[in-house]
């Protein structure tokens, strides 16, 4: 079978396409016969290695982590057998852009029928990180959520829910007015470009007496201007930090009733590993329903894994990026 490894840190051209063997799953793990694969934009910070920040860092040789949408092939020891043959989502780390995967089956997503594959690509960590950051947010009805990178895979999925959620007005920031249009069309109320100068302002003028809730995902700069934003008792939830500038947030900020909190999907899975697992379901029966959708920016065979994450890196994708075995 085919995989992408890449042996040294760097650009997207470092990602190769090598033949292996296929995989034997382990305890507690299945094989899936991949169908499609999500890319994510967090991936193109792990192969940069140490210059995209220490966080950012993982041992040579390294691979994309993905989330792989499939059929599952076979089963290891303790997994029931009955698994075979069911289609699946998985968020799959090591080896996910490849023609085989292994993974856990303790957090295999079911697909319901009619749930095509990019909505399904999203049930692993996409759509359960957008619905995850807004419960952490407390979003209550008719708040105001402020969304960053909107445009994005978590993005676009995080203003649609936001509105499930109950929010009142959704104010969606992105880089261009393609993005912004975009952003519109998948329900945010009032969209705005955070690269102007007085975004800010334009964001006080949507929202006169404070946001309720920031949906942060780039980090440094924008963390503080969204801080600053916050209505008494707003929230701002911290889940990525694109930019790879980790903002120092003021402590005379807080006294104004605002405060910051963080999640994480792995974190979240090992502390409530049932609510976890129930969103899911969740998420599913809101796609299966209409409730939810998922724009594809482009479908791509997996050889041309390089040219994936070059859209990912340049923020250029509306929505995911989808590879194809």
């Amino acid at each position: 079978m085919r995989r992408v490894r890449y042996d040294e840190y760097g650009g997207p051209e470092v990602l190769k396409v090598e033949e292996t063997e296929i995989p034997t799953p382990g305890e507690g793990q299945v094989l899936i016969r991949a169908e499609t694969i999500g890319a994510n934009f967090v991936d193109t910070k792990f192969r940069r290695g140490p210059s995209a920040g220490t966080l950012f860092t993982r041992p040579l040789p390294g691979s994309p982590t993905g989330d792989v949408v499939g059929t599952v092939e076979a089963v290891g020891p303790g997994v029931d057998p009955s698994t075979r043959g069911r289609r699946v989502a998985a968020l799959v780390d090591p080896d996910a852009f490849a023609d085989f995967a292994v993974a856990d089956a303790a957090w295999l997503a079911d697909v319901p029928a009619g749930v095509d594959d990019a909505a399904a690509s999203t049930l692993p960590s996409a759509a359960t990180t957008a619905l995850r950051v807004l419960r952490a947010g407390q979003v209550k009805a008719d708040e105001t959520v402020l969304v960053q990178a909107a445009a994005g895979t978590i993005g676009h999925l995080a203003v649609q829910l936001a509105r499930l959620e109950g929010a009142g007005t959704v104010i969606a920031l992105a880089g261009s007015a393609t993005k912004l249009d975009f952003a519109r069309e998948h329900g945010a109320d009032v969209a705005v470009d955070y690269t102007a100068a007085d975004w800010v302002d334009q964001v006080r003028a949507a929202a006169p007496d404070g946001v309720d809730v920031v949906l942060d995902s780039v980090g440094g700069e924008l963390t503080r201007q969204s801080l600053e934003l916050l209505a008494p008792f707003g929230r701002l939830v911290a889940y990525g930090v694109a930019s790879g500038d980790f903002a120092t947030i003021p402590v005379m900020s807080l006294v104004g009733l605002r405060t910051v909190t963080g999640t994480s999907l792995l974190n979240w899975r090992r502390a409530a590993p049932e609510r976890a697992a129930a969103e899911v379901a969740e998420l599913a029966g809101h796609f299966a329903a209409g409730r939810l959708r998922t724009s594809v920016h482009t479908r791509l065979p997996l050889t041309d894994v390089e040219k994936a994450h070059r859209i990912l890196e340049a923020r250029e994708n509306l929505g995911r990026v989808l590879l194809i075995p």
